[in-house]
């Protein structure tokens, strides 16, 4: 365990740490306005009361949030302990008090709202994502909220195995135990002691209860918007966020595992819409029943041979071809591509002048200063390393879509020229390498 005066670290590109006073922790992309999926409206006991009509209205038309009506109609008829309940809709909510700029709901309903009989409305938007990471620009978790804060909420531990309950821990009090501790950094958290730390839905009383929910959130940026800050749009649906994994993951693919910014040359963006669906749920009887529900749909409108042209050599598109091809079937497992790389004859390998050094004749490629997966091999060949042990190694390294991405073959390319004059030691690195995760997954 570290001292608790030590300095945290945390990485930074080009693989090296600082010491930071805040720590490390999980990226977060500020947000500055909230897009709601549905609306509320009054409850058949709230809409027999006048007062709570009239509150009601007045909040709507003046652009309230509907947490500031439910407050405001609550504080007023203390009888009514939940006077709104949501509402399914084919659009999206833009209200001005739900933006720190109230101008900016007026400028997304301008650019972007559509008039079809019922006032101009928002059924769908053009978005950009600031991150490659789908778990960053849509984080997602099972919680508990209270009336003021969340309660209990799901985590995953850091091998990504195991699903904790965590909760906050209690605030510590000094020797006396009449004083609270002054925190830094805020709350600490701890995990759930009262059912053994795990998060188990089948097993959970909150969960059962329907007091702990799916709950999660789209962080994204809209062209033409100014903010420096993103937008956020909340859904509790299963549905969305399973079809929007499945969309980030076939255009990651496609673009060599990237999902941020434009999706083309043409800058297409995403499109958040919705679509009405049949949706399955167990009633209280245990029977599954279908009922029709709008959900949110994010779409890719691209032209996928746009895709396939803007990367730089022929083993990569058909590798990404055959990825995308088993994404959009349904099998997202892991999957193994034979890229066509041809064997190295002597002609191609030569001795340089430095004593113990490996060469090439045929460098990285000039286009754009990428090498291909085929000169990549090449060279690990010639360093005398076997091709399926540097795969599982470079797998490892830099994450399963690096060969697709050109960026990620220059990584690879950069470390071994760094050990050109030690092909010997760049491999027994690998082979130590391996070893060691053989050994973590087996522990």
């Amino acid at each position: 365990m570290a001292h608790p005066n030590t300095s945290p670290a945390i990485a930074v590109q080009g693989g090296g740490a600082v010491p930071t006073l805040l720590g490390q922790g999980t990226a977060r992309i500020p947000t500055g306005g909230k897009i709601r999926a549905g609306i509320k409206v009054l409850t058949k006991k709230a809409a027999d009361e006048p007062k709570a009509k009239a509150i009601y209205e007045q909040g709507v038309a003046a652009g309230q949030s509907f947490e500031q009506i439910e407050r405001a109609i609550t504080a007023a008829l203390p009888d009514i302990k939940a006077p709104l309940v949501p509402r399914n809709v084919p659009w999206f909510t833009v209200r001005a008090l739900d933006f720190p700029n109230p101008a900016i709901a007026r400028e997304i309903l301008e650019a972007y709202g559509d008039d079809r009989g019922e006032g101009r409305r928002l059924y769908r938007f053009p978005v950009v994502f600031p991150s490659d990471f789908w778990q960053t620009v849509m984080p997602h978790e099972l919680a508990a909220w209270g009336a003021h804060e969340k309660h209990y909420w799901s985590q995953y531990s850091a091998d990504g195995r195991v699903r904790h309950c965590m909760c906050h821990a209690p605030v510590p009090v000094d020797d006396t135990g009449r004083r609270t501790i002054r925190l830094f950094g805020g709350r600490k958290t701890m995990v759930r002691e009262d059912n053994g730390g795990l998060c188990d839905p089948e097993a959970c009383r909150e969960y059962q209860a329907r007091q702990c929910n799916l709950t999660g959130r789209f962080l994204f940026f809209i062209p033409g918007i100014r903010s420096i800050s993103a937008f956020e749009l909340h859904t509790n649906s299963f549905y969305a966020m399973n079809a929007a994994i499945q969309k980030f993951e076939t255009v990651g693919f496609l673009r060599g595992g990237r999902i941020s910014g434009f999706l083309d040359r043409q800058r297409t963006p995403f499109y958040l819409t919705k679509r009405l669906m049949e949706v399955a749920h167990i009633d209280e009887q245990g029977r599954a029943v279908r009922v029709p529900q709008w959900i949110i749909d994010l779409e890719a409108p691209v032209d996928v041979t746009a895709l396939l042209r803007d990367n730089d050599d022929t083993e990569t598109i058909l590798a990404q071809a055959q990825l995308a091809t088993q994404v959009l079937q349904g099998d997202r497992a892991e999957v193994e591509i034979e890229f066509p790389v041809s064997p190295v004859s002597a002609d191609e390998v030569k001795l340089p002048d430095s004593p113990g050094g490996i060469g090439l004749t045929e460098e990285a490629p000039e286009r754009n200063g990428h090498p291909s997966f085929e000169q990549l091999m090449h060279r690990v060949e010639a360093y005398g390393i076997g091709p399926e042990q540097y795969r599982a190694y470079a797998d490892r390294r830099w994450g399963r879509g690096w060969k697709l991405n050109p960026n990620g073959r220059l990584q690879a390319w950069n470390e071994l020229e760094r050990y050109g004059n030690d092909p010997q030691g760049y491999g027994d690195k690998i082979e130590s390498e391996l070893k060691l995760a053989t050994r973590g997954r087996t522990a």
